[in-house]
């Protein structure tokens, strides 16, 4: 897990979205592997610090999604710290609907927004 493994596009650490089933906060096993990466890096670089933006499509109030995306950010969270990331190391944000990366209305653009991002800093 060296420093620059989060930018190499060769490496399991270059993919930073973790993407959630409907109306869920748990996360999915094709992403456990992952947020485990991604904790053991966080581990392994305690100068690093790292931001989870919890995001959610636009079904549902703004409220409900904007929790709905802490509790995904959360969930990431918890794996991390598992696989010895610091709390100190991570933050947790929740943007529910506001900053969505597909516009469509189809099942296919919002289940890319059903999301969380790690956002390295």
């Amino acid at each position: 897990y060296e420093k620059g493994a989060i930018n190499d596009a060769n490496n399991v650490l270059f993919e930073k979205r973790v993407y959630f089933t409907f109306d869920s906060n748990a996360v999915d096993d094709d992403y456990i592997e992952l947020v485990n990466h991604h904790g053991r890096y966080l581990s392994f670089n305690a100068d690093a610090s790292i931001r989870l933006e919890g995001h959610a499509d636009e079904l549902g109030a703004r409220e409900y999604n904007v929790a709905l995306g802490e509790r995904r950010a959360i969930s990431v969270k918890q794996i991390m710290l598992y696989e010895g990331a610091s709390n100190d190391q991570i933050t947790v944000i929740s943007y529910g609907e506001e900053k969505p990366v597909s516009f469509g209305h189809d099942e296919e653009s919002m289940s890319l927004n059903r999301r969380v991002e790690i956002v390295y800093q």
